[in-house]
């Protein structure tokens, strides 16, 4: 038991520690090919906040744990929306851009009613399989996204590139190389380890996802957006957060697909449900009290909610 808890440990270390890593190398890679801090920031960096999830799902994928994964995603996006915007939230209230509230949030919220719909094969309820051809679906979503991110780039006026001393090609691949493998290591680990522990103790895969593995996977995201938060920089937090969800339903949902088909369980819509109601709210708050920001008292119900949330959870598990 020591072992496994030692283990796990060890690979979210791993996973923190090869994402940060990867992110760096990717930045300075960037960087050199005059890419600006703008670009950096929507892609990379999100792609590295989410790059533990994305492992974990593979290799969940892949040894047939769909428990895990669809736990994983979903726990994941709430842990993102109610615990990481609340915290950064109570921090500094968060002002948002116009694009913000009226497009990516509600893209946001869209995504969910798609993740709603495919999971609960509507148009074919026997099945309950989040197919291959889902994760096509999910991925023209995905690519339709990018596209209108950097549509939305185009838009930014004088970008200028940072000059600062540029890192050697060795530095640069040697911190890729060496942070994907620890994602690859960290990834392992926490998916083998915490399937023998709920194993041991009874506990099921879904909680296990929902809560130790998607805590755990989304602890980059975490520390960039309070970091974020207490440099005053609200659209990095919000964006972390807005974009990582999106990212975590269409990219590492297609992908984990790709690998095996996911049996969906109909209890997660529960939890869907309540993603949902996160993000509706997050709307709404954009258009109460101080327009376009989340405000204090909003971010604490962000907070306290999700305390609730996974007490039920812990406390319908052990009885």
């Amino acid at each position: 038991m020591i072992v496994e808890v030692s283990l796990v440990l060890v690979g979210f270390i791993c996973l923190i520690f090869g994402a940060n890593w990867m992110v760096t190398g990717a930045s300075a890679l960037a960087k050199k090919l005059k890419i600006s801090d703008l670009a950096i920031g929507l892609t990379i960096v999100a792609f590295g906040t989410s790059a533990p999830e994305l492992v974990v799902n593979s290799i969940a994928s892949t040894q047939g744990y769909s428990d895990i994964i669809l736990g994983n995603v979903i726990g994941s996006n709430n842990f993102n929306l109610f615990l990481i915007l609340g915290i950064s939230g109570m921090i500094l209230p968060i002002t948002v851009q116009s694009s913000t509230a009226w497009k990516e949030i509600p893209i946001s919220l869209l995504i969910v009613f798609l993740l709603l719909i495919l999971g609960n094969d509507f148009f074919t309820p026997e099945t309950n399989i989040i197919s291959r051809i889902d994760g096509f679906i999910f991925l023209g979503f995905f690519i339709f996204f990018i596209y209108y991110v950097f549509k939305q780039m185009k838009k930014e006026e004088n970008q200028e590139i940072i000059s600062e001393k540029q890192a050697s090609n060795f530095k640069i691949w040697s911190m890729i190389l060496v942070g994907l493998a620890g994602l690859i290591i960290g990834g392992q680990l926490v998916v083998e380890n915490n399937i023998l522990i709920a194993t041991r103790f009874g506990v099921s895969e879904k909680v296990i996802g929902l809560t130790i593995i998607a805590g755990g996977t989304s602890l980059p995201e975490l520390v960039t957006s309070i970091v974020a938060a207490f440099r005053k920089n609200s659209d990095i937090a919000i964006g972390n957060v807005i974009g990582s969800n999106i990212f975590n339903i269409l990219f590492i949902l297609s992908i984990s697909s790709f690998i095996n088909p996911i049996h969906f369980d109909p209890k997660f819509n529960t939890d869907i449900w309540i993603l949902a109601g996160g993000t509706i709210f997050l709307l709404l708050a954009m258009f109460t009290g101080k327009r376009k920001k989340l405000d204090r008292w909003e971010a604490g119900i962000l907070f306290f909610f999700y305390l609730i949330y996974i007490s039920f959870l812990v406390w319908k598990e052990i009885h």
